[in-house]
């Protein structure tokens, strides 16, 4: 085996030792639980504080959004902590396990929509997305690399809070996104204030991937080429887009019917997808982006070659010393040029 193939063979085995033994995520798996509960009880009370009928409706079709983007998150953060408890198994024993965690989370979650009235197929539908929604997180959690897994929950959860704090501010920061007395002004301050706030997610969104992955390359020894970087900075706006897909697809009927109330909530739901959908999208490449400069920063430049130290001129008595040498062979013994 050649020096060069020993060097790949070691490069390989320290880039895949540290996703065999990643911490616990004890911590995470409790964060993304109660964020998940949080969403749940919030959409349960928002759903049964409502005595009309049609206003039950909307405010499902409203909380479902934030149901299904918690449970992903939840489903992932629970199934990659169960995944790295496990001692024994390949990769197909513990994307099994992992999925299967998602798939039982979701079940407990949808559970807690579904009892609101079991007769109404309304909430059978938001259950079934939500169950859906972490059981796809948790296959997220059976990959290959569950440090970039856990890095991007930490990532979810803070564009999650800042999107928490942004919505408590909103009333004073609109008008410094030109909201006046008029209509229009107050529709494009919310367009600015959402592209702001997608802008701030994705931001942090980057900065706590790179700082969790940096963490882990502290902790192991071995750091993460620099393309995983921007891929898992880009890993809450793309959590962010499936679950805006889930509940375009899985959760349609609800928001159909949501739409049938009136012409005005049909144009609302409208805005509220394309807004939640250009908010995905924007915390995703702002994200990635971050993270990769963020990367870049500690790059170290190439290694400048050593100079070479400049030719001393020969000296003339050496020259001259080696001339009268030559002459003073015999002539067969010289040496031709």
């Amino acid at each position: 085996m050649s020096e060069a193939d020993s060097e790949v063979i070691a490069g390989e085995t320290a880039w895949q030792g540290p996703e065999r033994a990643p911490s616990r995520g004890i911590l995470l798996a409790i964060a993304g639980l109660a964020w998940m509960a949080a969403m749940l009880w919030s959409a349960r009370a928002t759903i049964t504080g409502r005595g009309d009928a049609a206003m039950e409706v909307t405010s499902t079709a409203y909380a479902m959004p934030g149901a299904v983007s918690a449970s992903l998150v939840a489903g992932a953060a629970v199934a990659l902590a169960v995944v790295t408890s496990l001692t024994r198994g390949g990769r197909t024993v513990r994307f099994a396990a992992a999925t299967g965690t998602g798939l039982v989370l979701g079940l407990l979650g949808g559970l807690t929509i579904i009892t609101i009235n079991t007769d109404g197929w309304i909430y059978a539908v938001v259950g079934g997305t939500i169950a859906a929604a972490a059981t796809i997180g948790g296959a997220l959690a059976g990959f290959r690399y569950p440090r970039i897994t856990a890095a991007v929950c930490w990532g979810a959860i803070g564009v999650f809070l800042v999107g928490v704090v942004l919505s408590f501010l909103q009333h004073d920061l609109l008008p410094v996104f030109g909201a006046r007395d008029t209509s229009s002004s107050r529709a494009d301050a919310a367009n600015y204030f959402g592209f702001a706030q997608g802008a701030l997610g994705g931001l942090a969104a980057g900065l706590i991937v790179y700082r969790v992955l940096r963490r882990a390359r502290h902790r192991t020894g071995v750091d993460l080429r620099w393309p995983l970087y921007a891929l898992a900075g880009a890993g809450p706006g793309l959590l962010l887009v499936v679950g805006e897909a889930l509940t375009r697809t899985a959760g349609a009927r609800v928001l159909e019917l949501a739409g049938k109330v009136s012409e005005l909530e049909l144009t609302v739901q409208q805005m509220l997808s394309g807004s939640r959908l250009n908010n995905g999208l924007i915390v995703l490449f702002v994200g990635a982006f971050t993270a990769m400069v963020a990367v870049g920063r500690t790059l170290g430049s190439p290694t400048a070659p050593a100079e070479t130290a400049p030719e001393q001129p020969a000296d003339p008595d050496e020259i001259e010393r080696a001339a009268r040498d030559e002459e003073a062979k015999p002539v067969g013994s010289r040496t031709d040029d």
